[in-house]
């Protein structure tokens, strides 16, 4: 499940990064930074990315999980930061319930 969730993200931000064309995002990995301190997102950008991942997910597992929640904003380490904290976070979604 893991290798799958990785790749969703790294799809999806490939995409995305057609539009935005940040050099440290055409080939993304585990390490790469999203969101916050010295991220490559702004927050416009982020919500695109994490909307088109909740679709694919749904699409991929037949389950649907929200990223962008109170549980996901009230975390004292944010989610959104790395391609890594991102993945652990969807996995752990999947995983509940």
């Amino acid at each position: 499940m893991r290798n799958e969730i990785i790749k969703i993200v790294f799809e999806t931000i490939q995409e995305l990064n057609e539009d935005l064309e940040n050099e440290n995002l055409k080939n993304p990995t585990e390490e790469t930074k999203l969101y916050g301190i010295n991220g490559n997102l702004k927050s416009i950008d982020l919500v695109t990315l994490v909307s088109d991942i909740e679709t694919k997910i749904s699409e991929k597992f037949n389950k649907e999980i929200i990223l962008a929640d109170e549980k996901a904003m009230s975390q004292e380490r944010s989610p959104f930061l790395s391609v890594k904290s991102l993945a652990d976070y969807i996995e752990k979604l999947l995983n509940e319930g």
